[in-house]
C-alpha cells in the first residue's frame, strides 16, 4: 500500500468542507453544546485559536485515512464507497470511543449525540468529496 499515492487536493477540499460543516453544526447547536458540556460563553476565550488549529489537523488526518483506507476496503474510491467506509469508521471507532469516554467522564448523552453526530456528518462529507475526485 502506497501511503502517499492519494489525491491531496481532494483531501484538502474534504478537510475544508468538514470544517465548514463544523462551523454551521456548532453555530446552530452552540447553546445545546455549551449546556451539555457545562460551559458558558465566559469560559470560551475568543483569542484562543489553538482549538481551530487542532481541528484542521485532525480533520486533515481523518480525510487522509479515509482516502487511504477506502480503496483497499471497498475496491475503489467512489462516492458510495466513500460514504460507506466513512459510516463504518464512525460506527466502529468514533462512536464507540466517544461513548466510552463520555460515560467515564459522566458527560450527558446529549453531548455524545451532538459531538458524534458532527463527526458522522464530517466523515460523510469527506467521503462524498473524496468520492467525487475518485
Amino acid at each position: 500500500m502506497d501511503f502517499l499515492a492519494v489525491n491531496w487536493l481532494a483531501i484538502v477540499l474534504a478537510t475544508v468542507a468538514s470544517m465548514a460543516l463544523g462551523a454551521v453544526w456548532y453555530g446552530v447547536l452552540s447553546k445545546q453544546w455549551m449546556a451539555a458540556s457545562g460551559r458558558t460563553r465566559e469560559d470560551i476565550d475568543p483569542k484562543d485559536f489553538m482549538p481551530y488549529v487542532w481541528s484542521v489537523i485532525v480533520q486533515l488526518v481523518m480525510a487522509y485515512f479515509l482516502a487511504v483506507l477506502t480503496p483497499p476496503l471497498a475496491g475503489a474510491m467512489t462516492i458510495g464507497h466513500g460514504l460507506q467506509i466513512a459510516f463504518l469508521m464512525w460506527l466502529g471507532f468514533v462512536l464507540t470511543s466517544m461513548i466510552l469516554n463520555h460515560r467515564y467522564q459522566g458527560r450527558p448523552w446529549s453531548l455524545t449525540v451532538i459531538d458524534s453526530g458532527y463527526i458522522l456528518a464530517a466523515l460523510l462529507v469527506q467521503g462524498l468529496v473524496l468520492g467525487l475526485f475518485g
